[in-house]
């Protein structure tokens, strides 16, 4: 089988074939694990230089996605072009055009930045001063510095991530994968982060497809979202357009006690559309929060219900998550931190 270090090519001068029109196609997708069956019928369309969120709750389907995208995971059925080459058919021309950052970067600790930056380039058959002009150019981009050249066990986690980000750039790719390229990172080394994302997008206009377990990274960072759950795309479109599709405002109202008498009052009110409890909390959706709020408060008044709180907000992506998987991302995410306890 033909390896990458064979090939001895600067990737940014091989393009896609003239007629591809996406990034990425999937038509029909299927992975089989048995009986099981984890991807079902995916059908995907990614526009050159989109950054592209891919949500789903855990055991969705969208790590096997991903795994079959990079050509490291066969399809069971359907067709999958990445760059414009089939996966199957020309997996060597996909991974010369793509590169990866997964959520856990193998980096060898032992190594300097340099080394590791070094030793990539080299792997995809660059030249020596070519790999040396792509480090300094990625040194700039990805905010790395004078740190390249110490050992990577010295990095902090938001440092070694922007290195593995580094790393997956060396050879000019033209569709960038990054898997849950935040995971674990304070506020502020997530924020670093995001804007590496944005510079790469916007000053090489490259193709970015993002899984993410954070709906605020993929509302701040993606130019459209898909939904995956139980192997089906079941939302995709711009995170504004799916946010308006659950309903244009959200009340949230804090009580102390009778919980289960508020919730049948709402139900009742002709402005109200839904009603959710979590714990002392309700989420009441509603088509106008600036008309309903008042009516909700004085319902709650009229009946002798004390409020402890009540606050108006638009709908999020984690709204939309609930609504298209009936589950919320970050209630997701935490029972499966708990699982690995």
């Amino acid at each position: 089988m033909e390896s990458l270090a064979d090939i001895s090519l600067f990737v940014s001068d091989l393009l896609m074939p003239n007629n591809s029109s996406y990034t990425i196609e999937t038509k029909g997708l299927v992975r089989e694990f048995g009986n099981s069956r984890a991807v079902d019928d995916v059908n995907l369309f990614v526009k050159p230089g989109e950054i592209y969120g891919f949500l789903g709750p855990n055991g969705a389907g969208k790590s096997t996605v991903v795994r079959m995208l990079t050509t490291l995971l066969l399809p069971s059925s359907g067709t999958a072009n990445v760059a414009g080459f089939d996966v199957v058919k020309s997996p060597t021309e996909v991974r010369l055009r793509i590169g990866a950052a997964l959520q856990e970067a193998a980096l060898d600790n032992k190594q300097t930045g340099r080394e590791l930056l070094d030793l990539q380039g080299r792997l995809y058959g660059l030249n020596g001063s070519i790999t040396k002009k792509r480090i300094d150019e990625l040194l700039e981009l990805v905010d790395i510095g004078s740190s390249v050249d110490r050992l990577i066990e010295t990095y902090s986690g938001g440092m070694k991530r922007r290195l593995d980000l580094a790393a997956a750039l060396i050879h000019n790719p033209a569709i960038l994968f990054l898997d849950e390229p935040t995971t674990g990172l304070d506020p502020i080394s997530r924020s670093k982060v995001w804007e590496e994302i944005r510079r790469i997008n916007h000053e090489l206009g490259m193709t970015i497809f993002l899984t993410t377990q954070y709906l605020d990274e993929a509302d701040q960072l993606a130019h459209r979202v898909g939904i995956i759950n139980h192997g089906k795309i079941v939302a995709e479109d711009k995170p504004d357009i799916l946010k308006k599709s659950v309903g244009s405002d959200v009340i949230l109202v804090t009580l102390k006690d009778r919980i289960d008498t508020a919730v049948e009052l709402f139900s009742k009110l002709p402005l109200v559309k839904s009603v959710e409890s979590h714990g002392d909390n309700l989420t009441v959706s509603v088509n106008n929060g600036a008309q309903a709020i008042g009516p909700v408060a004085i319902a709650l008044n009229e009946s002798g219900i004390p409020i402890d709180e009540i606050t108006l907000r638009t709908p999020t992506l984690d709204d939309v998550f609930l609504h298209f998987t009936g589950l919320r991302l970050a209630e997701e995410t935490q029972a499966e931190e708990w699982k690995d306890l």
